[in-house]
């Protein structure tokens, strides 16, 4: 058979019911990328005769004898296509896993189709920008800037990878070949809870193909957690790698290695297990009722209550809420929940591993290899120069990848056969092994005098960690912080994250502080109502300001202060912007129009050890190498690193090399989470850049005998009063001397400060249908100084997006035997284009943060005031309060359509 791909003819074969995705990347097209294998998600689109088609559920052999066009072969880094110029100009991508799969699509749009994109983008989904990027690029909008020697930070530089990602030829995790390579499939549990009491691999091991079954007999017994921290005490040991127990539907219980995907698929189908079912508990309010089924026993000692199947518990107050409540003029209580929630991201999980030189060798999807590296080692008893962990671009994170799931299974292979192994997660095991969003159900209760002023705060926070406690007690402890974002004197927080039957909850953009900013910010809403109050008065009147202590959950000291009213800015800033518009309803009749606000405080880093340390190097080819461990997958760090650098140096980014993620190649690095790729991180890139800047500053000043404070750097030289020296000559004469232009810096995530967010949405509501139109979304963000200002928006716009998807659409929905009945994009729904308004950003800067430049990240709060702001907008519209998400067309229609109170908004 004979196929034509990018002007290249192939004799090849396709196997028998092969995609034309996979056939695609079996002849090295690695630009078609895999999210969903089910035509839902548009990554992997190509032309087939110029007609854009979803490769994954089109067969190969139907390309036969056509042309077909990917991404590589639609431009070329030195000649981009138009298409792929806007993106790359826009810039329309964060992550860039999708990116391929949008331009092979929009660069076929007609007039007609760009002026209806909720129609014509419909096949192709982003988890990252929001949407409005994309909408950019193919309108022609340009939003990149180029920087002037030393002035990189402020600009909106382009990304260093942009040239490649809009190509196609940025590698992501699984962009490679490796001859030999052996593939590893797992068999997961049906049951919620079990024990396994015998498993036969006799048939499995007679496929063709199938190399090795491992079952929990063949795995090092050692407990360990999956989460990834610096500090691993903070999270339970109560994982192995492969278990005798399995504790929720998904679990893995036995992992098949084979030469090919299908033959391991099949020896997966022919293992034989034999399980004795045990007693499931879902809800934690039941996993804590005495005679619950228990999930682990004593053996950790981190878990606190095995018998109630209590992980953490966290009782914590100050003052006295009793006393509080009875000087109240006005008490509200009120119980919110909030669901499951999964990343979504369009990567899915995955590793190869393999051996060279006698050491192992992993290529992960991950937030942290320098973590990964050291569970590794832990794990299967290696040295650390025995073991290299590293990353190549990321396909989105979230959070999501703050675990160690798949590498442990490649590197137990690969150290057992010697061979490659390949293990990739399916959209399907994303959604049903993966870690989701921990589910909350927080009871708030508040007490206010008469005009406003807080008298008592309570917080009762249930969270269900799932059937570990990996991330359990962290986001537990970053919960509390709800309650520091309002000045009371008495508050009380009790808290319990609790095993359950389901699986494994985790990091989630907002961590921690997503679930309680819902329930606290709505509560505050309900105050305001029930005082006469306007919600933003009543938010003025009690927010923390310059000089008050961040009181959460203790009032002794700590490492966090703020000097500036960055939360009262944005409140003010989204006021007048709600005021100064008048948004009309849809046509029709039936509309009822409301508008809502919510605020976010969030400290700028974990408060667990974090560490990054960067390199600079001026090499003989007068370029910058910069070295940081930090990952990329859409958080925009990489273009942060570079521009900090650049700026440093007196230079432009474009001579700034960047290497990056790599145990072998850079310093150790916690990892890419909570915004500490820029706060840590990017403090580390400053220090060094600072003291290669300073030592070759010195070297000139000696060299030239001017004093070393007459002495700057410019673009490719140093000027040393009236003389200019190159940098080529400095490079030469340190040469000669043996020296070398390179330092290595440290940062920590400490002293941290705070950033603030504020949301507000007008809605539109049908009373008949229930749906949601959002006709106004406005963020205001303490940014402080911005290192660049496209990407700060970018993470604004596509964390509004994640946050309507929570509060709107998005729900894990379990069964009542423990099963995940929508594991696929088509029923899980994250937003489409369609479902995303334009948000307006406002920034707010202030001047009292400790990151790099007084610059505080933003990839992480911004997702935390947006629900609370659509519940508090379809209160404001409809009258009726919704304390449980997703607020869906079906609960909403069924919450009107039974109420009897009036709506409060206005009516059409």
């Amino acid at each position: 058979m004979t196929y034509t791909v990018n002007g290249r003819g192939f004799d090849e074969e396709p196997a028998p019911g092969q995609c034309l995705r996979t056939f695609l990347r079996q002849l090295g097209h690695h630009g078609v990328k895999k999210g969903c294998d089910a035509g839902d998600c548009g990554a992997c689109t190509v032309w087939v005769d110029g007609t854009p088609v979803h490769s994954c559920i089109t067969p190969a052999f139907r390309a036969e004898g056509r042309e077909v066009t990917t991404i590589e072969g639609l431009g070329s880094p030195g000649n981009l296509h138009p298409m792929q110029r806007r993106f790359r100009d826009a810039p329309g991508f964060q992550c860039g896993f999708c990116t391929a799969g949008m331009i092979m699509t929009s660069a076929t749009f007609t007039e007609a189709q760009k002026e209806d994109l909720p129609r014509a983008l419909k096949g192709n989904l982003c988890r990252c920008t929001g949407y409005r990027a994309i909408e950019d690029a193919v309108r022609g909008v340009a939003g990149v800037e180029t920087a002037a020697p030393g002035k990189a930070v402020g600009t909106s530089v382009g990304a260093p990878a942009a040239n490649d990602v809009v190509t196609g030829r940025a590698e992501f995790t699984m962009d490679t070949h490796v001859d030999g390579m052996l593939h590893l499939k797992v068999l997961h549990s049906p049951h919620a809870h079990a024990r396994i009491v015998s498993i036969d691999k006799t048939a499995a091991l007679a496929v063709p193909g199938v190399q090795r079954v491992y079952t929990w007999e063949d795995v090092p017994r050692k407990r360990f957690t999956t989460a990834i921290h610096t500090d691993h005490l903070v999270d339970p040991d109560d994982t192995f790698v492969l278990d005798d127990t399995v504790r929720f539907v998904g679990q893995r219980v036995v992992a098949v290695l084979a030469d090919t995907v299908a033959a391991a698929e099949e020896g997966c189908r022919r293992v034989v297990v034999d399980y004795e079912p045990l007693p499931a508990v879902f809800d934690p309010e039941e996993a804590m009722a005495e005679g619950a089924p228990q999930l682990h026993g004593t053996a950790d000692p981190f878990v606190r209550d095995p018998v109630h199947n209590i992980l953490l518990e966290l009782h914590s107050h100050i003052g006295d809420v009793d006393a509080g409540f009875a000087e109240a003029d006005v008490i509200h209580e009120g119980t919110y929940s909030s669901p499951r929630v999964q990343h979504a991201h369009l990567e899915t999980h995955g590793s190869i591993a393999w051996m060279e030189d006698g050491r192992l060798n992993v290529r992960t999807s991950s937030q942290s290899p320098s973590i990964a590296k050291v569970k590794l080692a832990y794990l299967f008893a290696l040295r650390p120069d025995q073991l290299r962990v590293f990353c190549k671009r990321v396909g989105g994170g979230f959070g999501g990848k703050q675990e160690v799931i798949s590498e442990d299974l490649v590197a137990l292979a690969t150290l057992d056969t010697g061979r490659p192994v390949c293990f990739e997660y399916t959209r399907e095991e994303e959604f049903t092994t993966a870690s989701p969003r921990h589910p909350m159900t927080l009871t708030v209760r508040l007490g206010a005098k008469a005009d406003g002023t807080l008298t008592a705060f309570q917080v009762r926070n249930v969270s269900n960690t799932g059937a570990y406690g990996n991330h359990g007690g962290e986001t537990l402890f970053a919960g509390g912080a709800a309650v520091m974002i309002y000045r009371c004197p008495n508050k009380k927080y009790d808290a319990y994250s609790v095993y359950t039957n389901t699986v494994p909850s985790g990091a989630l953009r907002g961590y921690g502080m997503t679930q309680p900013a819902f329930a606290v910010e709505s509560a505050m809403d309900e105050l305001a109502r029930a005082l006469h109050m306007d919600p933003l008065d009543l938010r003025r009147r009690n927010i923390v300001r310059p000089g008050d202590p961040l009181v959460a959950m203790h009032d002794g000291p700590d490492d966090v202060m703020f000097t500036e009213d960055g939360l009262g800015k944005c409140i003010d800033l989204v006021a007048d912007a709600l005021a100064r518009r008048v948004d009309e309803p849809p046509p029709g009749p039936g509309w009822l129009v409301g508008t809502g606000v919510a605020s976010s405080l969030h400290e700028t880093a974990p408060p667990t050890d974090h560490v990054s340390e960067a390199w600079v190097t001026l090499g003989d080819d007068l370029v910058y190498e910069l070295s940081v461990g930090t990952v990329e997958f859409g958080e925009g760090t990489s273009t942060a690193h570079v521009q900090i650098a650049a700026d440093q140096l007196g230079t432009t980014p474009s001579r700034i090399r960047l290497v990056q993620s790599d145990t072998d190649r850079t310093g150790f690095d916690t990892g890419a989470f909570a915004s500490a790729g820029l706060f840590v991180a990017g403090n580390a890139v400053l220090r060094a850049a600072n003291a290669v800047r300073d030592r070759i500053l010195e070297f000139a000043a000696v060299h030239t005998g001017v004093h070393v404070v007459l002495c700057s750097m410019d673009d490719d030289g140093v000027v040393c009063g009236d003389r200019r020296v190159s940098l080529a000559e400095l490079v030469a004469l340190a040469r000669a001397r043996g020296i070398r232009f390179t330092a290595a810096r440290r940062a920590y995530g400490s002293p941290r400060s705070v950033t603030s967010n504020t949301q507000g949405f007008r809605i539109a509501v049908h009373r008949v249908t229930g749906e949601i139109r959002v006709l106004y979304s406005v963020q205001a963000t303490d940014a402080a100084v911005v290192i660049n200002p496209a990407q700060v928006r970018g993470q604004v716009e596509g964390g509004v997006a994640q946050g309507i998807g929570f509060a709107l659409t998005e729900n894990h929905h379990v069964d009542a035997d423990g099963v995940m009945v929508n594991p696929n994009f088509r029923n899980y729904r994250i937003p489409t284009y369609a479902d995303v308004p334009r948000t307006e950003v406002l920034l707010v800067e202030s001047s009292d943060s400790f990151g790099p430049m007084r610059s505080k990240g933003m990839a992480e709060c911004c997702i935390n005031p947006v629900a609370p702001a659509l519940a508090n907008a379809l209160h404001d519209a409809t009258g009726v309060r919704h304390r449980a998400l997703p607020l869906t067309p079906e609960r909403i229609y069924g919450r009107l359509a039974g109420s009897r109170q009036a709506p409060t908004g206005r009516t059409t």
